[in-house]
């Protein structure tokens, strides 16, 4: 897969998995987004931004956990992501872990999605007790789908929202995302690298979905009705 620094506008999807109205976790988001955008702004980088609210989506992604097929609302907010430049994360806290419906939706993703995408990591809750989700599940998570996350994660709790340790943090977690996105990482890693990881047959992540099989192989070929290249290539032999 070959790969060329855009010259249109990079696209930044923020994600958020709040479910109340307000959502904290919408809150923290958005201030993400306005950081971001400040400082893409300062740097001359042009952001195209999306949000995107999976609490609409929750009975979308419950029919696709069940039957294995994504609705057109939930395939639309896929296809964002894998055409996205980078990405914002934001997850309120349940039980100590990530909320179940950003984990859905996560598992609706191939693995091959996000590969190399910088990707900003935020997390809500009650308490500072769960300061670490960020870090210790989410951070994992997108470790697993390969995902370049940025150094420094957002945490906020409910004592939090008027610190300016948060503002901070927010800021610095922004500009690392902005630095990535600027420098091309996604594109720079898929272009040298893409071949070299495994991928899911007919991903979203490839071009036109085939981008990386081998219609010559002899799997392929067996796949299709064919004998298989060794068997085919081999001369006739003459009976002795």
């Amino acid at each position: 897969m070959s790969a060329q620094l855009p010259s249109r506008p990079h696209r930044l999807v923020v994600v958020s998995g709040g479910t109340s109205e307000p959502s904290s976790t919408r809150m923290l988001a958005d201030r993400i987004l306005q950081s971001t955008t400040s400082r893409a702004a300062r740097a001359g980088v042009e952001l195209q931004t999306t949000v995107l609210e999976l609490r609409p989506l929750a009975a979308d992604l419950a029919s696709a956990q069940v039957t294995g097929f994504a609705t057109p609302a939930l395939q639309a907010a896929i296809d964002r992501l894998a055409v996205a430049d980078a990405l914002v994360i934001a997850t309120p806290v349940y039980k100590a872990g990530v909320s179940g419906l950003v984990k859905s939706f996560v598992d609706m993703l191939d693995t091959d999605l996000l590969i190399a995408t910088p990707t900003l990591l935020a997390a809500t809750a009650g308490t500072a007790r769960h300061a670490l989700v960020a870090d210790e599940q989410l951070r994992s998570l997108f470790a697993y789908l390969r995902a370049l996350a940025t150094p420094t994660s957002v945490f906020a709790a409910s004592d939090d929202w008027g610190s300016k340790s948060l503002t901070e943090r927010i800021d610095r977690a922004a500009n690392e995302l902005v630095v990535l996105i600027e420098a091309g990482v996604r594109d720079s890693m898929r272009d040298t690298s893409w071949k070299q990881y495994q991928h899911t047959f007919g991903s979203a992540a490839t071009t036109d979905g085939f981008s990386d099989v081998d219609f010559d192989s002899d799997l392929m070929s067996l796949a299709t009705g064919g004998t298989g290249r060794s068997t085919a290539a081999e001369p006739a032999r003459s009976g002795s």
